[in-house]
């Protein structure tokens, strides 16, 4: 089935706009996707995935978040930008919801987040219009949740790299780190004091901004054998605060079928049979085997 790519700019109230992207087909079948990306990380990344559901008849949406690759007005806007981490989910994701809702009124909705896209699900205003949600390997980031060497390199990075750097350029420069994206002021200052606490974004929680219980669809919530960013254990505590959901917990060992995808494979073509098709059926039926 051919798939139609067009780009998209999306007015917010950041008052800058988000890069969209939406794949499509011909013979759409009332179901809607948007997919919400890890930290820092291009939506380009999520293409071959964005178009193998397309071709099944999904419409599908992906986007940068404020900041990031097409929502990026320029390098100095990172250092003016004030929008928070919260605002990546009341904001951003949220705005993209209601857009999807808006194009096409009669479907249902699937929000797939990757990671800290998981975490920011919970702050979305919009959370209402979401019918199901998939969970890759979205976690707490809580420093002391980790083990081993990965324990010490949360500990590096929420306590010396973003307090360290950030002041020296006026945004945090992941880039120059060979990470991902750089990062707003206002947003990694935000998610350096959840990495601190013990009950990471909820340590914060008020009525105003936070969601999560308010949450009541299923959700499939996946890990991945050998993550050094989501071990099972911090996916485990995510799927938990989401108090009011069905919750779907799968953890993927490593086998001979299922090549440990640790933290990024999930979304890679070589996992279509062994990770999306199994997906898709969750989202079809409920069911994931």
């Amino acid at each position: 089935m051919t798939v139609q790519i067009e780009r998209i700019a999306i007015p917010t109230a950041h008052g800058t706009p988000l890069g969209v992207t939406k794949y499509s087909s011909p013979k759409h079948k009332e179901r809607t996707i948007v997919v919400s990306s890890a930290t820092g990380v291009l939506q380009q990344y999520y293409s071959k995935f964005a178009q193998y559901f397309a071709s099944q008849g999904f419409i599908v949406y992906t986007f940068d978040y404020s900041g990031i690759g097409e929502s990026l007005v320029s390098t100095k806007s990172l250092t003016t930008f004030e929008g928070d981490l919260k605002s990546w989910g009341s904001i951003d994701q949220a705005t993209v919801i209601d857009y999807a809702k808006y194009e096409y009124e009669h479907h249902t909705i699937t929000l797939i987040a990757h990671s800290i896209g998981g975490q920011l699900l919970g702050f979305n205003t919009n959370y209402r219009l979401i019918d199901k949600a998939v969970l890759v390997a979205c976690q707490s980031g809580y420093w002391k949740e980790f083990r081993g060497i990965h324990r010490y390199k949360m500990w590096l990075f929420w306590y010396f790299l973003i307090p360290g750097l950030t002041p020296l350029f006026g945004y945090f420069p992941a880039k120059k780190l060979g990470l991902f994206e750089n990062l707003p002021k206002r947003m990694v200052y935000e998610w350096a004091s959840w990495g601190r606490k013990e009950a990471y974004m909820m340590h914060f929680e008020n009525k105003t901004d936070y969601f999560f219980d308010a949450f009541k669809i299923p959700i499939l919530s996946l890990s991945f054998h050998e993550d050094p960013f989501a071990p099972q254990n911090t996916v485990d505590w995510l799927a938990r605060v989401y108090t009011n959901s069905k919750v779907t917990r799968v953890h993927h060992d490593k086998t001979p079928q299922e090549r440990s995808a640790k933290h990024f494979g999930f979304f890679k073509s070589a996992y279509k049979e062994v990770f999306w098709e199994r997906t898709h059926q969750w989202m079809l039926n409920n069911t994931y085997q």
